[in-house]
Order: C-alpha cells, then sequence, then structure tokens
C-alpha cells in the first residue's frame, strides 16, 4: 500500500475518530442509513458508507487514489480500507464486510485485547520499570491483524519508562502491510514475521502477546476460524507453543474466545495440565461471559451455552539471582 501511512496521518489531523462495532451492529446501523452516500469522514472510514467524490477534501481524495484504496461503485466512491481508533492512535483495517479469506479484522475484541493487555502489564512490570539499565524486553505480538495488540504493549511499556523491541507476526501478508501502516504512524518501531506463529520467529521472547480467531468459521477465514474443537485449536496450540517460547521471568498474555459446553470451560481444561508441566504461575478471567451471541444459530453451536471471551496471563520464574 503504497504511502498508507501518509493516507493515514492526514486523516488522523482532522480530529477523526471511531469506534468499530461487531458485523452484525454494522449491519443495522447501515439498514437505518438505507441509500443515504456518506457525509462525513465517519461514514467512509468508519461505517464505510460509498460517498460523492465532493464530500472528501481534496487532497484527501486525492492521497486514497494515489494509494489505491478507493472505488467506484456507480456513480459513487468507496473507500476498500476502514479506519478505527484506539485511544490516541489510529488502525487501517480491512473494509466492511471483512468477507475475503485475507481480511484483517479490527473491532470490539481488538479493544477488550488491549485493555487486557493494559491491565495485565501494570502490576508485572512495576519492579522493572525501576530498573531502566534492564536490557529492552522481546515482545512479540502472534497473529497481529492490525497491530493493534503490539502498538499497545509498546505503548503501555513506554508509559513505565520500559524500552521494548516488538517483532510482529501474521501468517496473512495483508495484515502486516496494515501492521506496517499503523505501528509507522504511531511511532511504534516493529519488526515484521510473516508465517505460521511461533515457526515464523527464533528465540526467546520476555512478552507474547496474542488474540486468535476463535470461532469454528465455516469458511475458515485466516481472522476468524480458530480451528478444530470448537474453534479453540489454534488459542491452544499458541498457547502450548508460546509457553515454551518465555524466557526467564517472561510472561504470556493470552486474549481468546472459547464455546462454553454445559456451563464448563474446555479451553481451560485443557489448559490445566499444560500450564502445570511448564511451572509457570498463571491466572485466568473471564473478561466477558457472552460474545458472538448470533454464532449459536449455527448447528456447530447448537449443543453450547454461550462464547465467553477470556484472558489467560502465564509467567514464568526469574532466574536464580
Amino acid at each position: 500500500m503504497l504511502n498508507a501511512a501518509g493516507l493515514l496521518r492526514q486523516v488522523a489531523a482532522t480530529g477523526y475518530r471511531f469506534t468499530t462495532v461487531t458485523p452484525l451492529t454494522h449491519q443495522r446501523v447501515l439498514a437505518r442509513r438505507g441509500r443515504e452516500p456518506g457525509a462525513t469522514l465517519r461514514d467512509i472510514f468508519g461505517w464505510n458508507l460509498p460517498f460523492e467524490a465532493r464530500t472528501v477534501p481534496p487532497e484527501l481524495l486525492a492521497a486514497m487514489e494515489h494509494v489505491g484504496v478507493v472505488a467506484r461503485t456507480g456513480s459513487l466512491l468507496r473507500s476498500t480500507v476502514r479506519i478505527a481508533s484506539l485511544g490516541d492512535d489510529l488502525f487501517l483495517h480491512s473494509a466492511y464486510p471483512t468477507v475475503e479469506e485475507n481480511a484483517v479484522f479490527f473491532g470490539p475484541d481488538t479493544s477488550r485485547f488491549a485493555r487486557f493487555i493494559g491491565h495485565a502489564l501494570a502490576p508485572r512490570h512495576t519492579q522493572h520499570a525501576r530498573k531502566p539499565q534492564q536490557p529492552p524486553l522481546r515482545v512479540l505480538d502472534v497473529g497481529c491483524g492490525s497491530g493493534a495488540g503490539g502498538i499497545a504493549v509498546a505503548r503501555a511499556l513506554a508509559a513505565m519508562g520500559i524500552a521494548a523491541t516488538v517483532v510482529m507476526n501474521d501468517i496473512n501478508p495483508l495484515a502486516l502491510q496494515y501492521t506496517a501502516t499503523n505501528a509507522e504512524v504511531a511511532g511504534v518501531p516493529v519488526t515484521l514475521a510473516q508465517g505460521d506463529a511461533l515457526s515464523a520467529v527464533d528465540g526467546a521472547f520476555d512478552l507474547i502477546v496474542s488474540n486468535p480467531p476463535y470461532l469454528d468459521d465455516a469458511a475458515q477465514r485466516a481472522y476468524r476460524h480458530g480451528g478444530t474443537r470448537l474453534g479453540r485449536a489454534l488459542s491452544a496450540r499458541i498457547a502450548a507453543d508460546s509457553l515454551k517460547r518465555l524466557a526467564p521471568g517472561g510472561q504470556l498474555l493470552l486474549y481468546t474466545g472459547v464455546a462454553m459446553v454445559d456451563g464448563e470451560d474446555p479451553f481451560l481444561a485443557e489448559m490445566r495440565p499444560l500450564l502445570a508441566a511448564s511451572g509457570t504461575e498463571w491466572s485466568y478471567t473471564e473478561i466477558d461471559p457472552d460474545v458472538f451471541g448470533e454464532e449459536l444459530e449455527r448447528p456447530v453451536y447448537a449443543h453450547i451455552d454461550r462464547i465467553a471471551a477470556v484472558g489467560l496471563v502465564a509467567t514464568r520464574a526469574p532466574e536464580a539471582a
């Protein structure tokens, strides 16, 4: 995406903010709007409505055309990307609806993931923050998507005076393009690593964060499909691999979703023996008891109670002094 960072900076300079909602809420808002063209940048880059060329400042439209993110729909134009805000940062991500195999998703889960990171890091790194002579933490965001998780980590650590080097991993090349743009505009230096989760990187890490896809997606789209066992297989694999790659004192922050069956959490049941074998200290929190409720209408979820968003924090013991 040629000079996409310049486009994002232009949008940021307008004071643009937009909270990205679930696909179902997005659909409902568009149905309410009818065929009315977009009139604001929030309509164009947030709600992804078609718009007339005169709606956008000429220099911004020229930037969109230069980057190649504007398409014609009859007499109207339409952005082929969306822009979400999270804190003070803006993030390029895929247009609505996210039906393509290589779509890069940004939604309420992204916001919950960022909050989970902030809450988990504050107590863990207080002691480290008092030692500026410490080398930078080596951070990995597994399945980074738009890069929001890794950028949230960098922001949180910087606020505590902790230096870090951030590696962004994704199997999707488009996700890494968006991540590179978003990180550049955020002023967060990152290293990109394309490939399948931890197989794409070497060595140990002081902090590994991940928000894997966790649904059983019929189309098996990479950004949405979590694999077998009601979509939890990928999260389980990332957790298992990450526990083996933590440096002494290193920490795993895993945000995912679980299809609850008969009141029980099968992901936690699967994790308990792995966590015990790893020797890490850990905590596990149900962050939101009911997400993606519309999925329960699909036959594959006919026997489950609900899908819950959960957070796992696992910390390896530091080396003895």
